[in-house]
């Protein structure tokens, strides 16, 4: 059986569409108002919501293009006799882009929503066939609106996303090459670096799988443990900072590097000795980045390990300031306390290691040589019968020869 036709015409969307004569001429009725409607729209922003009385006159004014804009789009959308799709995206266009990092998504829908719910009392004053209308109407084009504001805030998060982390990259760049300054320190303000106490580490390891995802591991970490953190790829490297009261010497960081150290891929991970603040975080990148550069040195080094326990490899590679920390850390504490430990651990490592031996050289009983060899650890924080640090203290001595 053959359908009778509604009398109010084509259907359109989820709506039945009124003649084009009657459409048109509500159309007309609610363009004789929209500057009115814009008007009574942000009156009621501005009693319902405190942010929007508080905002800079600047972005006010934009909300008020974007208000006016989709009462507009509406009223001309309705009287359309084309059955044409909302293009309601078209709406946001009349902000400029800036829009979207000064007018947080959740205000945009309140903006929304103050706007339909304005629009939607003033259907009242027309007849009841007409309110219908434009009801239905309303239904299909605030969806389409609320689609396209996700769509927008979506597509300005991906770019600004893309933009922070070549940001981020550039900031962490910068302080591996030693050229930190207060405009890369607003640089990194504005990543969200929200470290003002305690201090900053920079780690180097291995980059393992997709560079995003270990950045942004690190990213959650860092934001449980209220620690400011940057990081980005370098080569086949992954150069992390961390900064804040978690990491306020040099035992707290390893500590913290240490719980993230399956972010990095399998390998050395060094971290460097902890400065006070990021503008010095170079300060911490450069032990760092040659220790991990002389790490395969040293197999058997902890991970994380820190910078200074691998001065002696690090001399090896090429690394001249290691060169002088490792004669300040290692010989001068043992000249200042008289000579005799000095002597004493020459000895003992030209003798192989054999306290009897070293004694006899000395001409001290072997006791003597074992209480000396106890201060030296004592006051350098290395055991020469330890292989790997007897290692480090023959590089010392034969450096402070030099």
């Amino acid at each position: 059986m053959e359908q009778a036709a509604s009398p109010l015409g084509p259907h359109r969307g989820r709506f039945f569409v009124p003649e084009a004569a009657r459409r048109r001429a509500i159309a007309q009725k609610l363009t004789q108002r929209t500057a009115a409607l814009t008007t009574e729209t942000l009156a009621e922003m501005d009693r319902r919501h405190g942010w929007f009385a508080a905002m800079h006159p600047e972005h006010r004014s934009w909300i008020t293009l974007v208000a006016r804009a989709g009462i507009d789009h509406f009223v001309t959308w309705f009287a359309d006799e084309s059955d044409e799709p909302v293009l309601a995206v078209e709406l946001f266009n009349a902000a400029p882009r800036l829009a979207t990092r000064r007018i947080s998504l959740h205000q945009t829908v309140e903006l929304v929503k103050t706007t339909i719910e304005v629009v939607e009392r003033s259907f009242q004053e027309l007849p009841p066939a007409d309110q219908a209308d434009l009801e239905a109407a309303m239904v299909d084009f605030s969806r389409s609106v609320a689609f396209a504001a996700a769509e927008v805030y979506a597509a300005a998060a991906e770019q600004r996303g893309d933009w922070d982390t070549r940001l981020e990259a550039y900031v962490v760049d910068s302080v591996v090459r030693g050229e930190m300054d207060e405009d890369l320190l607003s640089r990194a303000a504005a990543l969200g670096w929200s470290a003002r106490s305690g201090g900053v580490a920079v780690a180097v390891g291995e980059l393992a799988g997709e560079a995003d995802v270990a950045v942004d591991r690190l990213h959650s970490f860092a934001a449980k443990n209220r620690l400011g953190a940057l990081a980005a790829p370098l080569d086949a490297r992954l150069v992390a900072i961390l900064g804040g009261d978690a990491v306020a010497d040099d035992t707290a960081a390893l500590a913290r590097f240490g719980e993230v150290a399956d972010v990095f891929g399998p390998g050395p991970l060094v971290v460097g000795p902890v400065v006070a603040a990021l503008g010095s975080a170079p300060a911490s990148a450069r032990p760092a980045l040659m220790g991990y550069r002389a790490a395969a040195m040293a197999p058997a080094a902890p991970r994380p390990v820190h910078a200074d326990d691998l001065l002696a490899e690090r001399v090896l590679a090429g690394d001249e300031t290691a060169g002088r920390a490792l004669v300040t850390r290692a010989i001068q504490p043992l000249d200042s306390s008289g000579g005799d430990l000095t002597a004493t651990l020459t000895a003992y490592l030209d003798e192989g290691s054999s306290v009897e031996a070293t004694a006899r050289r000395l001409f001290v009983h072997a006791n003597t040589v074992r209480y000396r060899l106890r201060r030296i650890v004592e006051l350098t924080g290395l055991d020469p019968m330890n292989p790997p640090d007897a290692f480090t203290l023959g590089v010392a001595l034969r450096l402070a020869r030099l």
